[in-house]
């Protein structure tokens, strides 16, 4: 019921996901990522803990391929579950367990890992993989160009109703966290729309959280 990729800019030291899924709230449940250390994507009968666990592993010194081969011994029922890492050398790893649903593939490089299930077809991961590779700029320009090749390649087998993208950087919260919960039209166009709107202010969002003192003006009616 859902597609998704991990990333990590090989640039800027950024991580980011976007997912997006038939399912109402999938980026509540599904993504999580950690500033210096990783993205993971759980998904597919989702398992919300195994994100957090994942995280916790490779912060501990597991690479992505560690942790998530410590996750499968560490969890129950992971031939439900498909988990998606990267870690912060840019290593990838994918668990796809057996009884993921429908059609169901996965794809990765350095720094990008890809998985769906009920794809309507099995290109949908390498084209979201691909597609990020090849886009240049900031991450959060390049995971929304990646989840549109994906939606373009055919995307879940129906219609997605959800969508979310995650970006986090050098401070302690994510400095991105955007969601479309449930839309009847395009959830990624929406996460899209929201994210031409939000790019231009996220560094003044983080000033203020540092030194509000310094920070650029709110822009509201009152402000000086």
């Amino acid at each position: 019921m859902t597609f998704s990729l991990v990333a990590r800019c090989a640039e800027t030291g950024m991580f980011g996901l976007a997912i997006s899924s038939s399912s109402p709230a999938v980026a509540a449940r599904c993504a999580f990522a950690r500033a210096g250390v990783g993205a993971v994507a759980s998904q597919n009968v989702t398992d919300p803990t195994l994100g957090p666990l994942t995280l916790d592993l490779m912060q501990a010194g597991m690479t992505a391929p560690e942790a998530i081969a410590e996750m499968q011994q560490r969890s129950k029922f992971t031939e439900y579950r498909q988990v998606l890492a990267v870690d912060s050398q840019g290593r990838t790893a994918i668990h796809s367990g057996p009884n993921s649903l429908g059609i169901w593939t996965q794809a990765q490089a350095e720094n990008v890992a890809s998985g769906g299930n009920l794809l309507a077809n099995d290109t949908v991961p390498q084209a979201i993989v691909d597609e990020f590779l090849r886009t240049s700029g900031h991450i959060g320009d390049r995971l929304i160009a990646a989840m549109r090749a994906g939606l373009a390649a055919g995307g879940e087998a129906g219609p997605v109703h959800s969508a979310g993208m995650m970006i986090v950087d050098s401070v302690a919260w994510p400095v991105a966290d955007l969601r479309c919960d449930w839309a009847d039209d395009c959830p990624i166009q929406n996460i899209a729309t929201a994210w031409d709107i939000y790019k231009p202010q996220l560094d003044a969002y983080i000033q203020r959280a540092l030194d509000p003192s310094a920070a650029p003006s709110y822009g509201v009616p009152g402000d000086d």
